[in-house]
């Protein structure tokens, strides 16, 4: 039954209390953000490339998705705003050089910081560990430490010398907060982009249907029933004419046609050029029985 030997049972030993709730390490927190990719969960390796939310992610990870998103993945709400290759953007990234990586000593000897960032801002110097605010231009992909920007104001990307506006800068693994501005400010572009891919698209259909288009529709089709007529084989004495509702009087044209063989004016070299002259046809002898209707061949 137990308690034998004199033992005598604490109160927590005996009564079950309520359970603990379990703290998350910061630090095991800050290195899943900026150390993996928020998809694969992998390590972050060149290139890497950012969403809209300011999410990274490893290059190959997302073109996987993208190119079957069908396959069952475990964080795959982490990229369910992500529609295509244009909604990412590739990071310029400026590398730490204290950042031995795998070079590193593992053997155990010696101190390793766990805080070490794989990238640092060009302009600060401020490791990209999750300690300090890094936000990249969505314009060219440039990183830089939320305090450089500040410090340093100007139009014009630090490190390239693209402009950019303030609307460009996207804060990376932001808070909860930030990271709903940053939703609503996606949304809001892309339906901007919706209104004006539906205005170019009425405005094509509005050029394709003006009187200049359906004049040149109606002479073509005067140019197809001429060549028409002289495919066949004759000509008419009078030309095709529009009508005044633009319909082509073919009643009249092809009332008035006479057979090319009957024409005196024509030479016989010139009839004979033609399927109907007698040089053309072929007596009973030289016919046999699998040849099909007018022959061509001889």
């Amino acid at each position: 039954m137990g308690c034998d030997g004199g033992t005598i049972p604490k109160r927590h030993e005996l009564v079950k209390g309520p359970k603990k709730i379990e703290k998350v390490d910061k630090n095991a927190e800050l290195a899943a953000k900026w150390k993996y990719c928020a998809l694969s969960q992998e390590k972050l390796r060149r290139p890497i490339v950012a969403c809209e939310l300011g999410r990274l992610y490893n290059k190959d990870a997302i073109i996987e998705y993208l190119l079957d998103k069908s396959a069952e993945r475990p964080n795959a709400e982490a990229v369910a705003h992500v529609r295509g290759i244009k909604d990412i953007k590739e990071l310029n990234l400026t590398d730490n050089p204290e950042w031995e990586g795998e070079r590193r000593n593992a053997k155990g000897d010696r101190y390793e910081d766990i805080h070490c960032g794989m990238f640092i801002c060009p302009v600060v110097g401020l490791e990209m560990n999750g300690k300090h605010r890094f936000c990249y231009l969505q314009t060219c992909g440039c990183v830089f430490s939320d305090r450089a920007l500040k410090e340093v104001k100007a139009e014009i990307c630090h490190k390239c010398g693209d402009p950019f506006k303030d609307e460009d800068i996207i804060v990376l693994n932001g808070t909860k907060e930030e990271m709903e501005m940053l939703r609503a400010k996606m949304e809001e572009r892309r339906a901007k982009a919706k209104t004006k891919k539906s205005k170019k698209s009425k405005a094509a259909e509005t050029v394709s249907t003006s009187p200049e288009s359906k004049e040149d529709a109606s002479s073509l089709q005067v140019d197809v029933a001429k060549r028409s007529s002289l495919q066949n084989g004759g000509e008419s004495s009078q030309p095709v004419v529009a009508g005044p509702s633009g319909a082509l009087s073919s009643s009249k044209a092809f009332a008035t046609k006479r057979s090319i063989q009957k024409m005196e004016e024509k030479s016989e070299v010139f009839k004979s050029l033609f399927t109907t002259h007698s040089s053309a046809k072929r007596t009973k002898e030289q016919t046999s029985n699998w040849v099909t209707h007018t022959p061509y061949h001889f």
